[in-house]
């Protein structure tokens, strides 16, 4: 793609291979370089000084030039776009502790040896596939989705109750501080890469976990760029044989069983922090609960079998038919008070594809682990707070096509604001909206972006340098977070293992031209050793 006519004198020096980090630029102003200085001004002539002058002027205004305030954590605020693009690196923020693997595999066994010793019955529960041109399923249809005998129910609900009573207690002294737990790996790790560049980008300050399955869903040299923003990466294979979990649903609740922090926000790979969540520890609401989920777009389609078994109820019940089901892409929870709610909702996973993700869902859209946290809350009788604002559908600019969904901050419910946006439909990821002619990150085949995707639905939208969404409803959802989003998206294209010259550049014309960014780049600073000092600003 041609680059527009402004970006044709920009020279940008970008030496990163795309499986290449770039280490943290070092000063060149060491001992070695003023002795080499101090020999230089002994011999040197009148001639040479001058050149010297000259070249010392030009270092002065290259980097008073360049020397600006540091990126504002404020969506609304012009600053954002000051220079530097790349925004500070968060080396003021502790890396989490390391925990022991000894308690929290002692920990995982005995949890084990409780749900090995109650399945529920029938062992395997076939998953229905509910037929959505029939519409939202009623009450009647919900009693025949799920076909369970009321021998089996009562099964289930006398093991259900053996696990309730074995619960362990809390680990007292395992757990500490706050933080933020992400579930990564393989291509999801691209979209965690934004997610967690926006997170620092809206000024959040609170420690991340980001784990995965194993080694070989981590991406070579990505832990290491994340130990600088004050992030760490964990293997879920390192605490549990990950044989036992078939299906990647399941691995969510146990990043939050396993994770150092005691009180967490949990965040999906593809949602997107568009307002700093670190107060929502300190708010009203979550001090009293201990516990705030977030809704979904449709009520309960839960099994009228699923009150009785988990002792919700003493009978086959639709009572939960007129509740919100909840949206797990975001959720906090507090350990220590809800514990064993939390243990068992890792029961609820542990049997989740061969039973309770069904029988809580009865196979109707959002199948899986969703639904699996208000139902453990509910069986203990557990406080929990749910946002009672709606979700704000986004959609595709200039279409009737949604891209993703908008959550709300939950700390005032009164003046509502958004703080996530869980980018369901259309994820962000350098690589899937400007690589041309990449290949999976496995390797086995080869992947195809929506610049280069005649038919994706943002395809003319890239090639054309329009917004990705809709303009009308920025009003409604009261910020405008995607020019930010770009600001991360172009330092993972440009400063990251992710990136590369080519996705670089193509990210840098989108900008230019879709939101009047400018880039400078410094090359003299680059000759001394201080790496690619590229501004970006916005007029």
């Amino acid at each position: 793609m041609r680059a527009p006519p402004d970006l044709q004198d920009i020279k940008v020096d970008l030496e990163m291979d795309v499986n290449e980090s770039r280490p943290p630029p070092q000063s060149p102003f060491n001992k070695s370089t003023f002795r080499k200085l101090r020999r230089l001004l002994k011999h040197a002539n009148r001639r040479h000084l001058a050149i010297l002058s000259i070249f010392a002027f030009l270092v002065f205004i290259t980097f008073r030039s360049t020397k600006t305030i540091a990126s504002s954590p404020s969506l609304r605020s012009a600053g954002i776009f000051a220079c530097p693009s790349t925004r500070p690196l968060s080396t003021t923020i502790t890396l989490p502790p390391t925990l022991p693997t000894a308690p929290l595999s002692q920990t995982w066994n005995i949890l084990r040896s409780i749900y090995d010793a109650h399945p529920p019955k029938p062992s395997y529960m076939p998953h229905p596939v509910h037929d959505s041109d029939l519409g939202f399923p009623t009450h009647e249809m919900l009693k025949d989705l799920v076909n369970i005998t009321e021998t089996d129910a009562y099964a289930s609900r006398i093991e259900h109750e053996s696990v309730v009573r074995h619960l362990p207690p809390y680990p007292e002294n395992l757990f500490k501080g706050r933080g933020i737990v992400m579930l990564a790996g393989g291509k999801y790790s691209e979209f965690a890469a934004t997610s967690l560049g926006m997170l620092r980008e809206v000024g959040s300050q609170l420690r991340v976990e980001v784990w995965m399955k194993d080694r070989a869903e981590e991406k070579e040299g990505w832990c290491d760029e994340l130990e600088n923003e004050g992030m760490v990466c964990r293997r879920l294979q390192d605490y549990m044989d990950m044989s036992m979990l078939s299906h990647p649903y399941q691995w969510k609740i146990f990043t939050v069983l396993f994770s150092s922090f005691q009180e967490v926000i949990f965040l999906d790979a593809d949602d997107i922090p568009i307002r700093n969540p670190d107060g929502i520890f300190d708010s009203p609401i979550y001090q009293d609960k201990g516990a705030i989920l977030w809704p979904d777009y449709w009520k309960h389609t839960g099994s009228p079998w699923l009150p009785y078994i988990t002792g919700i109820s003493d009978e086959a019940s639709d009572m939960l038919q007129e509740e919100k089901s909840a949206e797990s892409g975001q959720l906090v929870w507090d350990k220590e008070r809800h514990w064993k709610s939390l243990c068992l909702a890792a029961y609820y996973n542990y049997y989740g594809p061969q039973y309770y993700f069904t029988l809580i869902n009865s196979g109707w859209a959002g199948w899986g682990d969703k639904d699996t946290f208000p139902i453990a809350l509910k069986a203990l009788n557990e406080p929990y707070h749910q946002v009672s604002q709606e979700i704000v559908t986004v959609f595709i600019n200039g279409t009737v096509r949604g891209i993703g969904m908008v959550q709300a901050d939950p700390t005032n419910e009164t003046n509502s604001k958004p703080m996530f946006l869980h980018s369901n439909i259309v994820k962000w990821s350098m690589r899937d909206f400007l690589c041309v002619g990449c290949w999976a990150l496995d390797g086995s085949a080869g992947m195809i972006s929506h610049i280069e995707n005649p038919s994706s639905p943002i395809n003319l939208h890239m090639l054309e340098g329009k917004r990705i969404f809709s303009t009308d409803q920025l009003p409604d959802i009261g910020m405008d977070a995607e020019p930010l989003i770009w600001k991360v998206m172009e330092n993972l294209a440009c400063r990251s293992v992710w990136g590369n010259k080519q996705v670089c550049q193509q990210a840098r014309d989108h900008m230019t031209r879709t939101f009047g960014y400018h880039f400078k780049s410094s090359r003299i600073a680059s000759l001394l050793g201080y790496g690619d000092r590229v501004c970006a600003t916005r007029p």
